[in-house]
């Protein structure tokens, strides 16, 4: 697209823009999804080249409700135990059902389907007026910061995708990814519902996903997530020409002639208030004249978990 593009300033012109085939963004509890029409293939393609996706990632497929699941995928008893958690910001890989209308791109290849029912009131309202399930990776270039407001989107693709404004993300973090062998529950990727809070709640332990692990849902990858500048983590005194995302009290330590920006992502250290800071604050940080910003240790608890898996992937080679 050449030219800016209009945008949606409601639910039905963002409804009208995926029927004719195109995308538009529009957003969830967790961040902004580039949403398309999961049953058509241009569309799905659309995608993959707006956001320069590899084409052997797949996409998260967000349907209206348990039923329009159902009509997508398998359901073990197991897998009905997770679906407690819709509408939520967790999705589940479960065995394809064959002959749906999905297309085969969402998938890239693969037998599975990552399924989530999502509980924003915009995103639950979209999908009811195209009444058909969408495909909807977050709306960034690959491997870039995930955008939690319209603005971060309209930014990110210069103004030429069109995005419906929901205000920000009320979480700040994708979703927890899980997957399901026989019965042993399989966490691909750490999400904005806290793997603890889940064990809890289903009285069974969860499995971590080595890192070897063949790519089967997004945010597996090694590098994703990045700001152009480099990151450097579990940092109590920043360089004098950093930028500074702290954590709780860690700015005291600041050095006397440190003179860059600081962004604080809970001065409580509230890992929920963290978490959905973490992408808006190191956009606001990543300015394009800081070479390097300099992040505070992060507890690996909870949600931190999944903050922690976030920049750890945005701070690795690229």
């Amino acid at each position: 697209m050449d030219k800016q593009t209009l945008h949606p300033q409601n639910i039905n012109q963002a409804a009208l823009i995926i029927e004719a085939g195109m995308l538009c963004a529009f957003p969830t509890e967790t961040v902004y999804g580039l949403g398309a029409d999961a049953t058509n293939d241009d569309a799905v393609l659309s995608i993959y080249q707006t956001k320069s996706r590899p084409s052997f990632n797949p996409l998260i497929v967000h349907c209206l409700d348990i039923k329009m699941a159902k009509t997508l995928v398998e359901f073990s008893p197991l897998a009905k135990t997770l679906a407690q958690f819709w509408p939520g910001p967790l999705t589940l890989v479960l065995p394809m059902k064959k002959n749906t209308q999905i297309s085969d791109i969402v998938s890239a290849g693969l037998d599975t389907l990552a399924v989530r029912i999502p509980a924003n009131q915009t995103a639950h309202e979209l999908l009811k007026a195209v009444g058909k399930p969408l495909a909807a990776p977050s709306a960034n270039p690959s491997g870039q910061l995930s955008p939690t407001n319209a603005q971060m989107v309209k930014d990110s693709f210069n103004n030429r995708v069109p995005v419906l404004d929901g205000g920000s993300c009320s979480d700040g973090l994708e979703s927890t990814i899980l997957a399901i062998n026989n019965n042993e529950i399989i966490q691909l990727r750490a999400g904005a519902l806290a793997r603890e809070i889940i064990e809890k709640t289903i009285g069974k332990k969860i499995a971590l996903a080595n890192e070897k692990s063949e790519i089967s849902a997004p945010g597996m990858l090694k590098s994703h997530y990045a700001p152009k500048a480099n990151l450097r983590l579990n940092v109590i005194k920043p360089k004098p020409d950093e930028a500074y995302l702290a954590f709780g009290q860690t700015p005291d330590a600041l050095t006397p002639d440190f003179s860059g920006k600081i962004k604080n992502l809970s001065p409580k250290g509230d890992l929920k208030q963290a978490a959905k800071n973490l992408f808006s604050y190191l956009n606001q940080l990543d300015d394009g004249e800081v070479k390097t910003i300099s992040v505070a240790p992060i507890p690996n608890t909870g949600l931190g978990e999944a903050i922690n898996d976030r920049l750890k992937r945005a701070s690795a080679p690229r």
